[in-house]
């Protein structure tokens, strides 16, 4: 068993003990009950009876009830397990496709069918619950690149800005190349090991003032790694449309893919390609995302212990109250 002190410097005050025994006896030979006799000789040949002679080992059973108490309060502990946290965490910035495509119904939440941003909010939020040790941010993106949030470690925060996405909130487009940029910005700060931006879109790009292979060379340049993932279903989509009486209604329109670009992106950063065709596929992509990127920057060690104080200050209580048990009954000194 390992054992050890939370006080240890309490141990110090046993250097005193045999100074309260030695002074406890000097006390004890000068105050003392006594009857006079006319010849000292009449009792010289009395030997010492039990009872005097268990009186006189009587501060040796408080000295010993102090030695308990010092060690008691010195709070000796044993040691139950030893824990190691590894504490892993990059800065990661989410960059999500809020463009007008992001309407298509293709994904359902519990069988219940939704357009894709509701899905990859859905998403993304759990994959934000799963790290708790990262800094991320959020970067929308469409036409132009917004910055929702930056790189944060306060997740509660993050969150609440999350519930501003929206499509709408910025121009319509798909500036991927613009997004990437935008995202960097948010990355140049910062001293992690590691730093990753994870790119969704549904589309094609058709925006932006840089192509998205030079902004995936600054990116690569930067020690940045991009995942690329392309949401939606093959083929045709559901898509909402309002009828001359103001009622929506869905349609089955194309959505095309730049597949070949967003793969392009991933293998020249260092990161990998996806394809999310439905909820289920989109969640376990953020769970692999959530595997492949994990660094260590943090190893804490920390024991856990068991208080043992309670096994010396009872013995403790116990020895003086029977020390004064017994001076006051059967070793009580007569006269007193």
């Amino acid at each position: 068993m390992n054992l050890r002190f939370a006080a240890p410097w309490i141990l110090s005050a046993l250097l005193l003990v045999p100074v309260f025994v030695f002074a406890a006896k000097k006390l004890e030979s000068r105050v003392h009950s006594s009857i006079r006799f006319s010849n000292k000789r009449l009792v010289s040949g009395i030997p010492e009876s039990v009872k005097i002679k268990l009186r006189k080992k009587l501060v040796y059973l408080r000295a010993f009830a102090l030695v308990l108490l010092i060690i008691g309060l010195a709070r000796p502990q044993s040691m139950l397990e030893e824990v190691r946290r590894y504490v892993e965490g990059i800065d990661i910035v989410l960059a999500l496709d809020v463009s007008g495509s992001m309407r298509a119904m293709d994904f359902e939440i519990r069988g219940r069918r939704v357009d894709r941003l509701e899905a990859l909010l859905y998403v993304v939020r759990n994959f934000i619950k799963r790290r708790p040790f990262d800094r991320m941010g959020i970067v929308a993106f469409a036409g132009v690149s917004y910055t929702v949030c930056p790189l944060t470690l306060d997740h509660d925060w993050l969150e609440k800005n999350l519930e501003r996405v929206s499509i709408g909130m910025i121009e319509d487009g798909t500036a991927i190349g613009t997004a990437i940029i935008g995202s960097l910005n948010r990355l140049r700060g910062s001293d992690a090991k590691d730093r990753v931006i994870i790119l969704l879109t549904d589309g094609r790009n058709n925006a932006g003032w840089i192509s998205p292979l030079a902004a995936a060379e600054t990116a690569r340049a930067m020690g940045v790694v991009v995942h690329t993932i392309a949401m939606g279903t093959r083929g045709v989509a559901p898509y909402p449309f309002q009828d001359r009486f103001g009622n929506v209604i869905l349609r089955d329109v194309e959505i095309p893919i730049d597949e070949e670009l967003l793969k392009k992106i991933a293998d020249k950063t260092g990161g990998t390609y996806f394809r999310g065709d439905d909820t289920a596929e989109l969640e376990r992509i953020y769970r692999k995302i959530d595997e492949l990127e994990k660094t260590t920057i943090e190893e804490t060690g920390y024991n856990i212990y068991k208080e043992l104080f309670g096994f010396f200050l009872w013995p403790a209580l116990f020895l003086v109250l029977l020390e004064i048990s017994l001076s006051n009954t059967v070793l009580r000194r007569i006269p007193s």
